[in-house]
């Protein structure tokens, strides 16, 4: 008797060690795997973003008026594999530089930051993108007065002082949209609950 007990223990033992070890190699498996798809957001953002750059008008962007009619009714668009984009975004302090889309979806937002809502002429422009350390994943990072600009298709700049970072509810849709903010930055943290927001007011 006392030696069946002794072997179902070292049976139950055993499989205990093997689904830790399953455990194990799945974890591994899945932060390799977020390793690599982190990484190849950026090699796209990187070639979207060559390419965007060739095909913007910037030939006299120094004369162009940086404060665009408020009144007109869309950003300007270029195509690029048949998505559109409105122009990049530079964060000098966190080494970014990525191409934003004009439209925002989930398949999107696997290639780059997307305009999630406004435009810039009515400065109340709203940028999502996902948590790659590549995109968005460091801008909990941002301090109050840092710079954030954004560079339209027609070459104009729009430079920004981040003024706020502040965590928000994934239900919170009013919330990301409200306040005076010139220019607004977010990104879901890493359990996916809550939306890291940066709040950005136009340089002066």
């Amino acid at each position: 008797m006392e030696g069946r007990e002794t072997a179902m223990r070292n049976k139950i033992g055993n499989i205990c060690m093997l689904l830790g070890a399953g455990l194990v190699l799945a974890a591994l498996s899945l932060f390799i795997w977020n390793q690599w798809e982190d990484r190849q957001a950026g090699v796209a953002s990187e070639r979207i973003l060559i390419r965007l750059i060739e095909q913007m008008d910037t030939s006299d962007a120094e004369g162009k008026n940086a404060y665009p009619d408020p009144y007109a009714p869309a950003m300007t668009e270029v195509e690029i594999d048949g998505y559109d984009y409105i122009g990049y975004l530079t964060i000098p302090s966190l080494a970014l530089e990525l191409p934003v889309m004009s439209e925002w979806d989930y398949e999107r937002l696997e290639m780059a930051p997307c305009r999630y809502a406004g435009t810039v002429q009515n400065d109340d422009l709203v940028i999502a993108a996902h948590n790659y350390s590549e995109h968005f994943g460091k801008i909990s990072r941002l301090s109050e007065g840092e710079k954030v600009c954004f560079v339209d298709v027609n070459g104009i700049k729009f430079c920004y002082d981040v003024v706020a970072v502040e965590m928000l509810t994934s239900n919170d849709v009013e919330g990301m949209t409200a306040g005076a903010y010139d220019l607004t930055l977010f990104t879901c943290d890493y359990g996916g609950e809550n939306r890291v927001t940066v709040r950005c007011v136009r340089a002066q």
